[in-house]
C-alpha cells in the first residue's frame, strides 16, 4: 500500500510510504527557490512518484494536516497565501492594513479551532488539486496538526515505549500536545491551547528584534549568548508564561503580549531581549517536559514541532537526571506534518508503528551517468572521476580549503547532514571567514557547525547522551578542545554536532581520512546554499553556485569539478 502525505502550507512538501518504509520525503522549496515555501506541493509530489516508479493512479490513500480557518480560507483563496508569504519574507512594504490583517488572522488562529465544515473545504480545495495530477482513486485523510508533528517523533524514535511531546507556533488551535505510545498504541493524554503558545512568543521575539518569524528564531537564540547574563529573578518577562503541572499558561493574550514585548524591546539592547526570551523559553520548555515525564512515568522522550529546533532549550531537557533517551524528529517544523500525517494514517489503517529511520536521505538523487551528462554541457569548469573522493576532499580541507561535496540522496529537513554540504576544517578561523565572505555571508552571530565521527564526541563535548545524527542539540565543547573546534563553536562554548556513525559511508570516509591528518575525525560542515536560499537540489544548482561564489573544488557525485573561473 502507498501512502502519500502532503502539506500546502510554511515550508510545503510530501512524502510517500510504502507499507513499514519510508520512500520518498522533500520539500517544495527545493525546487521553486524560493526558501520555505507556502505553495501547493507539485513539484515534491512528482518527484516521490517518479522515485518510487508509480503513476498516481497507483496511491489509494492520501494526507494532509491542518484544517483550521486561516489554512483553510489560504486553500480558497491562494492570492492570499502568496501575500502572506511576501510579508513574511519581508518581500513587500510594510503597510498598516498589511499589520491589521496579520494581527487579525493571529487572533482568529488561536481563537477557532476544527470544524467540520473547516475540513470539507480543505478536501474539496486540494481534491482539486490532486485531481489535476491525475490522481483519481483517491480516499483524502485529513490528521490533526499536533498529531501530525507527534506521529514523526513516535513512529521514527525507535522507541517501543515512549512519551511524546509536540510544542511549536500554533496548529489547529492548539501549541502544544503529550501523547504516549505503549504496546503499539498511540493516542493523545493532553492538550496546549494556541492561546498558550510559547513558539507564537518567540516569534513575535523575532519579529520585534527586526528579523523573520518562521525562519529566524535560530539567530534570536544565536545572539541572545552575546548578553551578559543574569539570574533568571531578574528577567523582565518571567511573568509571561508560568508552567503549572503538564498545563503552559500564558498571563497575556498574543496582541497584548506583542504590544508589551514592543514597548519593553524600545529600551532594552536586542541581544539582552534576546538573552530575556531564551532563557524563559528555556526555563518553560525544561520544567513543562520535567513534569510530563514524572506524570506519565516514562523516561524515553520523543519530541517534535517548530519548538524544538532551539538547540540551546534542547539542550536543557537532555540535562533532565529523569530523562532516559531522547529523540528529536529531525524535521521538526511544519515541512515535516506531510510526512507525520502518512505515518499516522498508516498507523490507523495497517496498526504500523515502527519505521527504520537511520538516516534523513530521503530525497532526490542523481546517477553519475546523468551528472556527466549536465557537466559535459557546463564551460568554464573541468572534471575528472575520482575514485578516491573521500581522500582528495580531506586533503583540500587539511590545507585549508572549503569544497563543496554533493553526494548521494539529498537530506529530509534543514540541516545539511553530509549529502549536500559545504566543508572545512573545524579549527581555521581564516577559512570560516573565508567561507563566509563568499558563499554564506551569515550575521556575525551565527555560528558554524561540526560533523565528527561519533566515537570522538564524547572525547569533544560533555554530557553525551546517546548519538545525535540529526544536528537537533547543543553540546558544551570540553575545555581542552577549544582549539580544536575553534571555527564551529559558538562563543558561549557549545556547538549543534552531527554524530556520523555506519549511515554515510562516504561521509564517513572523509571523516576518517580527517582524523588521520589531525587526530579528531571533525570538519565544520554548513548547508550547500547561498544565503537566503534553499539547500540545492540537482547538479545544475550546485554548479551555478559554485560559480556564483567563485568555488574553487566541488565533489558532485564521483567527479572532481574546478571552477576555472576561481
Amino acid at each position: 500500500m502507498y501512502i502519500l502525505g502532503l502539506w500546502d502550507g510554511h515550508d510545503a512538501g510530501a512524502a510517500l510510504l510504502e507499507d513499514d518504509r519510508i520512500v520518498f520525503a522533500s520539500n517544495e522549496e527545493r525546487y521553486t527557490k524560493r526558501k520555505l515555501e507556502i505553495k501547493f506541493p507539485y513539484n515534491s509530489i512528482i518527484a516521490a512518484l517518479s522515485y518510487a516508479g508509480i503513476k498516481p493512479s497507483d496511491v489509494e490513500e492520501i494526507t494532509f494536516p491542518t484544517a483550521e480557518f486561516a489554512k483553510t480560507a489560504s486553500r480558497l483563496l491562494p492570492y492570499q497565501q502568496e501575500v502572506y508569504y511576501r510579508f513574511r519574507r519581508r518581500k513587500m512594504t510594510l503597510r498598516p492594513r498589511t499589520h491589521f490583517l496579520r494581527r487579525f488572522m493571529k487572533t482568529v488562529q488561536t481563537n477557532i479551532g476544527v470544524m467540520p465544515s473547516f475540513v470539507s473545504l480543505s478536501k474539496a480545495a486540494i481534491s482539486g488539486h490532486l485531481r489535476q495530477m491525475g490522481f483519481d482513486r483517491f480516499k483524502l485523510h485529513y490528521v490533526d496538526h499536533h498529531v501530525s508533528h507527534a506521529a514523526t517523533a513516535a513512529f521514527a524514535s525507535g522507541f517501543g515505549k515512549a512519551l511524546v511531546i509536540t510544542l511549536d507556533g500554533l496548529g489547529d488551535g492548539l501549541s502544544g500536545s503529550v501523547s504516549t505510545l505503549s504496546k503499539k498504541k498511540f493516542e493523545r493524554e493532553h492538550a496546549i491551547s494556541a492561546r498558550n503558545s510559547l513558539g507564537i512568543f518567540y516569534e513575535q521575539v523575532t519579529n520585534i528584534v527586526g528579523m523573520r518569524e518562521l525562519e529566524d528564531e535560530g539567530k534570536v537564540m544565536a545572539m541572545a549568548c552575546y548578553s551578559y547574563p543574569f539570574p533568571w529573578e531578574e528577567n523582565k518577562l518571567k511573568d509571561f508564561f508560568r508552567v503549572d503541572g503538564v498545563n503552559i499558561i500564558s498571563k497575556y493574550s498574543h496582541l497584548k503580549q506583542y504590544d508589551l514585548l514592543a514597548r519593553m524591546a524600545w529600551a532594552i539592547p536586542r541581544e539582552q531581549f534576546s538573552y530575556m526570551a531564551q532563557q524563559l523559553l528555556e526555563r518553560m520548555v525544561t520544567e513543562f517536559t520535567s513534569n510530563a515525564i514524572e506524570e506519565y512515568g516514562i523516561g524515553d522522550v520523543a519530541m517534535a514541532g517548530g519548538l524544538f529546533s532551539n538547540v540551546k532549550a534542547n539542550m536543557q531537557v537532555r540535562n533532565l537526571r529523569s530523562l532516559k533517551r531522547w529523540f528529536i524528529f529531525p524535521h521538526m517544523g511544519d515541512g515535516g506534518t506531510a510526512l507525520g500525517a502518512a505515518m499516522h494514517v498508516n498507523y490507523k489503517l495497517n496498526g504500523i508503528t515502527h519505521y527504520r529511520f537511520d538516516d534523513a536521505y530521503l530525497g532526490d538523487e542523481f546517477g553519475d551517468d546523468s551528472i556527466e551528462e549536465t557537466l559535459r554541457k557546463e564551460k568554464g569548469i573541468s572534471f575528472e572521476e575520482d575514485s578516491d573522493k573521500s581522500a582528495h576532499a580531506a586533503e583540500l580541507i587539511a590545507k585549508d580549503n572549503y569544497v563543496f561535496w554533493y553526494q548521494g540522496r539529498m537530506e529530509y529537513g534543514p540541516r545539511a547532514l553530509g549529502n549536500r554540504s559545504i566543508l572545512a576544517k573545524a579549527d581555521s578561523e581564516s577559512v570560516k571567514e573565508k567561507l563566509n565572505l563568499y558563499v554564506k555571508q551569515r550575521e556575525w552571530f551565527q555560528p558554524f557547525c561540526p560533523s565528527l565521527l561519533q566515537e570522538d564526541a564524547r572525547r569533544i563535548f560533555e554530557n553525551v547522551k546517546g548519538n545525535d545524527r540529526f544536528m537537533t542539540m547543543a553540546y558544551r565543547v570540553r575545555d581542552d578542545k577549544h582549539e580544536l573546534m575553534r571555527s564551529v563553536t559558538h562563543i558561549d562554548n557549545t556547538a549543534r554536532p552531527q554524530m556520523v556513525g555506519g549511515e554515510n559511508k562516504n561521509y564517513r570516509k572523509l571523516l576518517e581520512k580527517i582524523k588521520r591528518k589531525t587526530g579528531y575525525g571533525v570538519v565544520l560542515n554548513t548547508s550547500f546554499n547561498i544565503h537566503g536560499m534553499p539547500i540545492v537540489m540537482s547538479p545544475e544548482d550546485a554548479l551555478l553556485t559554485m560559480k556564483k561564489t567563485r568555488t574553487r573544488h566541488m565533489f558532485l557525485g564521483g567527479f572532481y569539478v574546478q571552477n576555472r573561473g576561481a
